[in-house]
């Protein structure tokens, strides 16, 4: 799903949503520079897999936020982890470095991604700020709607402390 055909899934979903265009960013320093309405609800976003590579995660966290993956992984029951690599990130949520989002588990066609999001995100304003599969723009909409997409899709939902 690409920007465009993403923003038509939530225009068919009925969510209401807010657009920043922005040049193209790839970490966080990067998107310090961009001038967004709501910078406290922007997100950070970690694809990881465990050990063996049979069980893949992305956690979302506030952009300012620090995840220790020693410590995800004791609070959350899983193996060892470590960032996934560029090719299961392109094979297994169709994008690239630097566009990671939870958007992207809905190309996840086998339903492999387990979406861990921090509960921070659901204190009010309940707004999260992820790309719509591409790090040119920033999509604004409420967290519970960003959950309610992912889990109708089919992928596993887990808002935790993080």
């Amino acid at each position: 799903m690409n920007k465009k055909e993403t923003y038509d899934f939530l225009d068919g979903k009925n969510i209401r949503y807010e657009i920043t265009e922005h040049k193209a960013v790839f970490n966080m320093a990067e998107l310090a520079e961009v001038d967004i309405p709501y910078p406290e609800c922007d997100a950070k976003n970690l694809f990881v897999r465990d050990d063996k590579k049979r069980s893949y995660y992305l956690i979302t966290v506030k952009g300012d936020k620090r995840v220790d993956l020693k410590e995800f992984r004791k609070s959350n029951g899983t193996r060892p982890l470590s960032f996934a690599s560029e090719d299961d990130l392109k094979s297994i949520l169709g994008l690239t470095p630097g566009s990671v989002t939870p958007l992207g588990v809905l190309n996840d066609k086998e339903l492999k991604v387990t979406v861990y999001i921090d509960r921070d995100f659901t204190d009010p304003p309940n707004l999260m700020g992820v790309h719509p599969n591409d790090n040119t723009a920033t999509v604004w909409l409420k967290t519970d709607d960003l959950i309610s997409v992912i889990r109708e899709h089919g992928n596993e939902v887990n808002v935790v402390r993080i």
